[in-house]
């Protein structure tokens, strides 16, 4: 019988080198940035990538799911220009449930 709990060595290896990998990058960047300033137009394109990241992993969740999802996802992205997280994830959700309600019947 084999124990259940038992690691692959080959997928132990892996889980390291992706951590090992991931933590040389943040450290690299700490680095570099301890060293030289990013010019203006750099911090402009660094500040982009959080909510470039974001959209890429809800917009296909968005647009799949349904009608009531999507309207919601829409009505929170405008309320999100204007309202701050916590108040802006609690509209979201707000309007998922009333939505979901609406088109259910």
């Amino acid at each position: 019988m084999t124990n259940a709990l038992a690691i692959d060595p080959l997928t132990l290896s892996a889980i390291l080198v992706m951590a090992l990998t991931t933590y040389a990058t943040r450290v690299g960047g700490l680095f570099l940035r301890a060293r030289r300033a990013p010019s203006a137009a750099t911090q402009s394109a660094l500040d982009a990538i959080p909510p470039a990241v974001l959209i890429a992993v809800v917009a296909p969740t968005m647009l799949a799911t349904g009608w009531p999802e999507t309207i919601a996802a829409a009505l929170t992205a405008v309320a999100a220009t204007r309202l701050p997280l916590v108040a802006t994830v609690a509209f979201g959700a707000a309007c998922v449930v009333a939505l979901r309600m609406i088109f259910a019947g």
